[in-house]
């Protein structure tokens, strides 16, 4: 018997879990309350895709109705074939059995259905790709035939990554999702609601937590709440997540609450720990007495919201690490879908999800919500605490790849974490989103590197400085060249997020921004990048005072979620033309090719040329600081100690005995001839300035020298610095 069954229900991903329930998890340890942590969306792909799961689709489809389109009648003829090879694959794709991957590149080993007609642009697509990416990416496309013949033949609302999703996207009200519910249970209800009754049976919980980040898991939220009502009428049900903190926070139909008991906003600690104290004592929340935390419940007559409670919520630094005991970690399937190489870091591989701090410290952007807590309520963790839970969740799930799903993570924490993980001298990969400004100098982005960090996203959004500075983004397109040029030259991956269709962009605006991005992506600063239309937000800047950026909000009635708003722009543009023209542009420029088509080529109507020149970009990237760094500024020595000898040269017809220090680098021999006092000294000085030593200020570096050797500008130079650089000193 536990105290609470946390769920994420069906789907959110299939190569890692969502982090939501582990966090929450975490936390309840270190208060002694015992729980238990499932993804019903993998136990459902697990039963699903098998040979058994595969059995029962097919029977029900030729049960339910004629086969029609040819792609099912194909895939239904082959099913023999299907039966035959779905045990293995799913097992390929879980990391168990990597030799199939030969067999799966070959012709007549998977059966190929309408996804294999894109294989054409396969190599297109991923060049020389590894045999192991080759085949996860067949296998995937196996599966999505698969999840076609699912959609067509048994459940219209099927999706691997999301279910029944339109029916949580602006539902102002709860109409349709509510009739939904009342309908007979599809097969995938049946088997996600199977194997929820078991662990029910299993765990026999006295509160069940419902995590939604997404729409596209509401509907089987609701039909898990709907099951434990129906059958388990003693265990209360909250729900919580991404999807009621922003889009349920002005819920008023009472019909919700025949699925559910309580739905609590933002952080979910306070409130879970009040609720669960409150069931153990057998009391119940219309008690006008009681004092919850953010907590929504029916009092029998209409819906109440009560904040009541005095208590405050955990800071960050008491919340735990992160648990991920009882989920399946093992049983997960990496998929490579499309060749958006920052898309497949999200499908491929298992990530342990971490939070460098609650919420962005930047919170200024007008496009986003950041009148939520979430988002407004900055409160940053200390290195020290963020690499102890990284050790810790390494031991737990044998794991050593982190994904921080910060907002934005905090270029000075972002520092102090690649420091403590390099002075344990840890051994592991990490990537995260940030805002590309003006902090992220190549040192530091070296530091990073080093540390085990190998991606960062960040928002571009539009490539304009006029809309850069209405977002109140805080860069500019110079300034992100830079930084983006900083972050590829020293290995890392940059993505950029990129928007069109904001408030008063004009289409001349819409066409100097691709011209931006084609010349980002052909100077080589940028690898990867996804285009998405702007969207209005409820709770953004631009959705509190629509007025200031010229739309016209069209507002409707509101019961159930309030978050997307349609709007018209005054400018009266159809930003949506623009869609195909700027994800074909940018698919082919990921791919190093297409730079040279006029912009005119990506589009089926006429556009303006755009008025930025055609070396703006190489110009920005161009301007170099040589100035030197602040006195104040630490350096740090990442560097492997040279092989010293003497070296004689021949000066002004003298002989003379000079030091050679020859530096081994991974990728280079970098040879200094120096006089014996100045190699002495360097040497000496390096030494101080490893990561596990106190740090030394560029000023007193540059003391130092002047102090024993001479004249530090002759000795310091651009060059010397660039090739101490190479060799592994970092200026921060």
């Amino acid at each position: 018997m536990k105290d609470l069954l946390l769920i994420t229900p069906p789907f959110t991903q299939l190569n890692t879990p969502y982090p939501g329930t582990a966090y929450l998890k975490g936390f309840l340890n270190t208060k002694g309350i015992s729980s238990y942590q499932m993804d019903l969306g993998i136990d459902v792909i697990q039963a699903v895709f098998s040979k058994k799961g595969l059995n029962e689709i097919f029977k029900i489809a030729k049960q339910n109705k004629e086969i029609e389109t040819e792609n099912s009648q194909r895939i239904y003829a082959l099913k023999e074939t299907y039966f035959q090879s779905i045990d293995s694959v799913i097992l390929f794709l879980q990391g168990h059995n990597p030799s199939l991957a030969r067999k799966i590149c070959t012709d007549n080993f998977l059966p190929k259905a309408s996804r294999f007609e894109q294989l054409d642009d396969l190599d297109y697509a991923f060049g020389n790709m590894g045999m192991q990416d080759r085949a996860k990416h067949l296998a995937t496309l196996y599966l999505e035939d698969l999840s076609d013949f699912i959609i067509d033949c048994v459940d219209p609302k099927f999706g691997f990554s999301r279910y029944a999703e339109s029916l949580g996207q602006s539902a102002n009200n709860f109409d349709e999702l509510y009739e939904k519910l009342k309908k007979e249970l599809t097969y995938i209800d049946q088997v996600s609601l199977n194997i929820l009754d078991n662990k029910m049976k299993e765990i026999q919980p006295k509160m069940v937590g419902l995590s939604v980040p997404f729409p596209g898991n509401l509907y089987s939220a609701f039909r898990c709440g709907q099951f434990v009502k129906d059958n388990y009428p003693s265990v209360k049900i909250v729900m919580g997540g991404g999807f009621p903190n922003t889009e349920l926070r002005t819920i008023t139909d009472p019909r919700v609450f025949d699925f559910i008991d309580f739905i609590c906003l933002d952080d979910g600690e306070k409130p879970i720990e009040i609720l669960l104290e409150l069931v153990q004592n057998g009391k119940y929340p219309f008690e006008k007495e009681l004092k919850l935390k953010r907590t929504f419940y029916f009092d029998g007559e209409e819906v109440k919201y009560n904040n009541l409670s005095e208590d405050n919520d955990y800071k960050q630094r008491e919340l735990g690490t992160p648990d991920y005991s009882d989920l399946p970690l093992d049983k997960y399937i990496s998929v490579i879908e499309i060749a958006n190489p920052m898309h497949s870091l999200w499908s491929d591989g298992r990530w342990n999800k971490l939070t460098m701090a609650h919420g962005c410290y930047w919170g200024k952007c007008t496009f986003c919500d950041i009148s939520l807590d979430y988002i407004k309520l900055y409160e940053p963790l200390t290195a020290t605490i963020l690499v102890d839970r990284m050790e810790q969740m390494i031991q737990e799930t044998g794991e050593s790849g982190f994904h921080f799903v910060d907002e934005a993570a905090p270029p000075a924490l972002m520092r102090a974490v690649a420091l403590e993980i390099i002075k344990r001298k840890l051994s592991l990969t990490w990537w995260t989103n940030i805002r590309f400004e003006k902090s992220f100098t190549l040192d530091l982005c070296h530091l990073l590197s080093a540390s085990g960090c190998i991606a960062v996203s960040g928002g571009l959004e539009v490539a304009s400085d006029r809309l850069l500075k209405l977002i109140d983004k805080g860069v500019t397109v110079e300034q992100v060249a830079q930084v983006t040029r900083n972050f590829t030259e020293a290995g890392l991956m940059v993505h950029a997020y990129l928007m069109y269709g904001y408030p008063t962009q004009t289409i001349q605006e819409t066409i100097d921004s691709l011209e931006m991005v084609r010349q980002l992506f052909e100077e080589g600063v940028l690898r990867s990048g996804f285009w998405h239309q702007f969207a209005l937000t409820a709770h953004s800047p631009i959705g509190l005072e629509p007025e200031k950026y010229q739309i016209i909000p069209e507002q409707n009635p509101i019961s159930f979620a309030n978050n997307d708003i349609a709007f018209k722009d005054k400018t009266g543009i159809d930003h949506s033309k623009f869609s195909f023209g700027l994800k074909k542009s940018l698919f082919n420029f990921m791919h190093g090719i297409g730079f040279d088509f006029p912009l005119q080529d990506w589009f089926d109507f006429k556009i303006p040329r755009p008025t930025i020149g055609l070396d703006y970009i190489g110009t920005c990237l161009d301007k170099v600081d040589n100035s030197l760094p602040k006195d104040g500024a630490k350096m740090i020595w990442l560097g492997n100690p040279p092989i010293v000898s003497e070296k004689v040269v021949r000066k002004k017809k003298k002989t003379l005995t000079r030091q050679l220090l020859t530096f081994h680098t991974s990728s280079a021999i970098i040879d200094f001839t120096l006089d014996e006092k100045t190699a002495n000294w360097l040497l000496e000085t390096l030494d101080k300035m490893k990561p596990s030593a106190s740090p030394v200020s560029f000023g007193g570096f540059r003391k130092g020298y002047e102090e024993n050797c001479g004249d530090f500008k002759q000795f310091f130079t651009a060059t010397m610095r660039e090739e101490l650089r190479a060799c592994g000193l970092l200026i921060l």
